[in-house]
């Protein structure tokens, strides 16, 4: 055999080998008797995490449409790894909450590594046993009612500073209106970095602090961590040999500086001490002993998830009030003129309703990826069981349930009625399984009391002073970025301000 055959030969055999190993897995749902979603090599499953050409929200949306109606679970592949997605609201409340201690982690925690991302591992989302179930404990008093309501005189001044840096955007905007996520970053930037840190981030003048331009690097995207979670997952041994970090080293570094600089200022002027956050943390850091990588890990939880998420979710409550006037004046209505007080702000119910609304069309979970902690059995439509065992991952389609019409009448349509008390309230979806805009259950979003009250107070001040309209550029359907790991709409929010007389 010829030299250039033997090669050729040896080349068509490393392809081979390559390629079983991809696809070896492939029928591991089928011999359990479980239907299997289509799965390509490499990708598994899920091609638009690898090709970015729509939101991979829409690679779980085609499954779920596709097996719903004839089972209740169905086999999918994360890249050659065999998950399973849950297809019925039934089995997806179990999971979050009457079967937790066998779904109690999520499956995001085996991603992080404290010795290279000492922000992301830290965070509650990705803590596993013990170790959340105390993380926990130690967060929840400093998110109280009480605490909340302590500082929320602190957010009413951010709030209109806000209207009057909008009203200055709106001044300088040109014809494509505002871009409403840059504007709300803005705020949410600077309501919670007071409200946690008792600092200014001087986001609404001209010479903004490095926070705002370091939080929305916090946000994106490393292609790099992304190849790493589809390697790790296509050769799990690579976890313990090699990491990478969510969070780039410099914008760490920087969040671990301003916490030291924030808690040296909090100890050496004790009478400027007020019952928000940061002094909770300090208390906590003289009972528990905890160093300052310790407190300002346990901090940055307060940081990271009040950020992007509640900018993200104030951004598209006003998208949609601005699509449906007569919901916005609905708001109006209900506020009235005037300062409300932190009781007022709780008894808004239409609000409420707006932006529960807001959550399920653009929900932030898009998908729950939950570790099996437990054996747990789950049964199909035809009657087979399938045994799924710890280690193991179930996929919560969340986005697909909120947009699914069996459930939701219009489900692309804003329709805040459906969250009001009178038609049962949200209590009514969550205990129906179909509707995870906070979450559910042990894990539900630590920080849901805190968020609630700044995008009221946001809005209520928005809404006073403000006449809010789509412009022309924002697109009018609800369409994923095709990137983001969060529901944001493509093309952008942008958004135009007329003040009210």
């Amino acid at each position: 055999m010829c030299p250039i055959c033997a090669l050729l030969l040896l080349l068509a055999a490393l392809v081979a080998l390559v390629y079983i190993f991809l696809t070896w897995n492939f029928s591991y749902w089928k011999k359990r008797g479980i239907k299997s979603a289509k799965a390509w090599p490499f990708v598994g499953s899920f091609p638009s995490v690898f090709t970015q050409k729509r939101n991979m929200a829409y690679d779980i949306d085609d499954i779920y449409r596709q097996y719903k109606d004839t089972d209740r679970v169905v086999g999918v592949f994360n890249t050659r790894v065999p998950q399973l997605m849950i297809l019925c609201p039934e089995y997806a409340h179990k999971i979050f909450v009457g079967e937790f201690r066998s779904f109690h982690d999520n499956e995001f925690g085996k991603f992080a590594n404290k010795k290279v991302d000492q922000i992301l591992a830290n965070n509650p989302f990705v803590l596993m046993g013990e170790e959340w179930k105390e993380r926990r404990a130690e967060i929840t008093p400093g998110l109280s009612a009480n605490r909340v309501k302590a500082v929320y005189p602190v957010s009413q001044s951010v709030c209109k500073a806000f209207v009057d840096y909008i009203k200055r955007q709106q001044r300088m905007a040109t014809a494509d209106g505002n871009n409403a996520k840059d504007l709300c970053l803005c705020y949410t930037t600077e309501v919670v970095s007071d409200c946690v840190l008792g600092i200014s981030a001087q986001s609404f003048t001209d010479t903004p602090t490095p926070l705002v331009g370091m939080i929305k690097r916090v946000f994106e995207q490393s292609f790099g961590f992304i190849f790493y979670t589809m390697a790790a997952n296509l050769w799990p041994p690579i976890r313990k040999l090699y990491s990478v970090a969510l969070f780039a080293k410099d914008v760490e570094q920087f969040f671990f500086d301003i916490m030291e600089k924030s808690i040296v200022l909090r100890r050496e002027n004790p009478k400027q001490q007020r019952d928000d956050f940061l002094n909770y943390m300090l208390q906590l850091q003289d009972k528990k002993g905890l160093n300052t990588v310790e407190l300002t890990s346990h901090t940055m939880t307060f940081l990271t998830d009040g950020f992007e998420t509640t900018a993200l979710v104030l951004a598209h409550t006003l998208l949609l009030l601005g699509r449906y006037p007569a919901d916005q004046q609905k708001v109006r209505d209900e506020i009235g003129q005037g300062d409300l007080t932190f009781e007022q702000l709780s008894e808004l119910p239409y609000i409420d309703a707006c932006i529960h609304e807001t959550l399920r069309i653009f929900t932030p979970l898009l998908s729950a990826r939950k570790l099996v902690t437990q054996a747990h059995d789950f049964v199909n439509k035809n009657g087979v069981t399938v045994r799924v065992q710890p280690g193991d991952v179930v996929i919560i389609p969340a986005n697909s349930m909120h947009h699914d019409p069996e459930y939701y009448e219009e489900p692309e349509a804003f329709k805040p009625e459906r969250f009001l008390e009178v038609n049962g309230g949200v209590r009514k979806y969550r205990e129906a399984g179909v509707y995870y805009g906070f979450g559910d259950g042990p894990r539900v979003c630590p920080g849901m009391r805190f968020a609630l009250t700044q995008l009221k107070a946001a809005l209520v001040e928005i809404v006073q002073n403000f006449e809010i309209k789509v412009n022309p550029k924002t697109r009018t359907d609800n369409e994923l970025d095709d990137t983001y790991f969060m529901a944001t709409l493509k093309g952008g929010i942008w958004l135009d301000f007329e003040t009210r007389k």
